[in-house]
Parts: structure tokens; C-alpha cells; sequence
């Protein structure tokens, strides 16, 4: 990806990273036979893939409820998490293919939709910005997963160290151990702002992400620049060197199921 973005951000606002996001679903087990899934209902798990530019990580996060939030309703909290870090494509695309774990089968991922993205601080919060490349037009399947043309998100990551209800959450085992430098930054808060990035560097990470009525463009000042992208051309196949034939391309090409 190249750096083509010549925005000057608005006042309080800095951009702390930018990079490609990828967006999968993993159809549900019985629900990609002939006719494929359908909707939500028929969707297991929904990522996120985050490459940062100017680095060789890749980030895998998972989102509990499957789809993203409404991108103005600041009143849809969505918890995920960091399901995998790595620094070669091969790790994620294992992560994102079929199997069979602690008696549990997983279908391959399909990818549904890419583009840009940005992390910026604004003030006291921080917003997870996007632009899509792929589909040209969204459909049915990006409808379901409430993925737009763009989207503005705040972003925040929960202390490790603070409890948390009941079957809520990762087990304890599963959350990310934070370097003291990172950790020190709760100061005993439940929740603080995404920054730096670098806590999406660690597995485990448990993540909110909640709808903003903030424009990029307008209101933080922020230019993703999407570019026009086609299968040929399309980032995921060559930088996720993700095949075709595993991973069927109607939701990311026209939005349709599969």
C-alpha cells in the first residue's frame, strides 16, 4: 500500500497508524452446503484482519456479535477480541481456515469486503476509521455485517487486570499480558483508549468497539483515499496470498453469499 494519504487532521486529532483491513465471516457448520448461508443467522464467526502499513504484522480480531455496530449509534458496544498476531501470512491464513478444534469443526473464512483504515487519537478517545475498497457496491452480505462504504468507530481496550461479569469475556488464561509500559497506562481504570496501537500487538487483548457520529473527513479532518480495486488487483490475494478456491470470492467481489 502505498502512502497516499495527504490529509491534514483536525485540531486534537492524530493519526497513529494506517494500513489495510480485511473483513471475514465463517459460515456456521451446515450452513455452506448447496445453497449456502443465507444471513447472520448462518455466520459463526466475523473478523476483523488489520495490516498495519510499514510493518510486517498482521492482527486477527474476533467480534463477539458477529457483525459490526451500527457506525453512529454510540449506544451499540460490541466486545472482541485479538485472536491471533503474526508476522507471516501463512499463520493468519491457518487461523482463518477450516478444522477441527477441541471437538469442534470450523469451516474456511470468507473474506467479505476490503479497504484502509486509519487509528486516530481525538482527545480523550480513539477512533478506528475505514474506507472500502472491495465489493465496488456493498450487498446483501455487508448489510448483514453492517459493513458501509466507510466507517468510524471508537476503540478501547480493557484492563487485563479488572474483573469482569460472569461468562463474559475471555478466560483468564486467554487475556493478554500486557508489558509494564502498557499496563501502567490503566492506572486501575477498566477501560482506556486504544493507544498506543501496540496493544492490538498481543493476543488476547479484549477490545470495545462502539459506533461515532464523528465524519472522518469532515470532522476529524482524516483522508483514507481508497483506491479502485479489483480481483486482479485485490490486496487480500496478494498479501494474504489467500486461495480462491478455499475461500470463495462472491462476498468480497459482489456481496453476495457463499
Amino acid at each position: 500500500m502505498e502512502d497516499r494519504a495527504q490529509d491534514t487532521p483536525a485540531a486534537g486529532v492524530e493519526v497513529t497508524e494506517r494500513g489495510n483491513i480485511y473483513f471475514f465471516y465463517r459460515p456456521a457448520v451446515g450452513a455452506a452446503g448447496e445453497d449456502g448461508p443465507h444471513g447472520l443467522v448462518d455466520v459463526q464467526r466475523f473478523h476483523l484482519v488489520l495490516s498495519p502499513k510499514g510493518r510486517d504484522t498482521l492482527r486477527v480480531i474476533t467480534i463477539g456479535k458477529k457483525r459490526l455496530p451500527e457506525p453512529r449509534d454510540s449506544g451499540q458496544r460490541f466486545w472482541g477480541y485479538v485472536e491471533r498476531v503474526a508476522d507471516d501470512p501463512d499463520a493468519i491464513v491457518e487461523e482463518l481456515e477450516g478444522g477441527r478444534e477441541e471437538g469442534r469443526t470450523w469451516l474456511p473464512a470468507r473474506p467479505a469486503g476490503e479497504g484502509v483504515y486509519a487509528i486516530a487519537c481525538h482527545g480523550n478517545h480513539t477512533h478506528l476509521l475505514y474506507a472500502l475498497e472491495l465489493p465496488e457496491e456493498p450487498d446483501e452480505v455487508q448489510r448483514e455485517l453492517h459493513i458501509g462504504k466507510e466507517g468510524s468507530y471508537l476503540l478501547s481496550v480493557k484492563n487485563p487486570q479488572a474483573s469482569s461479569p460472569p461468562s463474559v469475556g475471555l478466560d483468564e488464561e486467554k487475556k493478554a499480558e500486557f508489558p509494564g509500559e502498557l499496563q501502567e497506562l490503566f492506572g486501575g481504570r477498566r477501560f482506556i483508549a486504544c493507544e498506543p496501537p501496540s496493544f492490538l500487538d498481543h493476543e488476547g487483548a479484549e477490545l470495545l468497539l462502539m459506533g461515532s457520529a464523528d465524519d472522518p473527513g469532515e470532522d476529524l479532518g482524516i483522508d483514507l483515499d481508497p483506491e479502485h480495486e479489483t480481483e486482479a488487483t485485490a490486496d487480500l490475494f496478494q498479501e494474504l496470498q489467500m486461495e480462491r478456491q478455499r475461500h470463495p470470492v462472491e462476498p468480497l467481489l459482489a456481496g453476495k453469499w457463499a
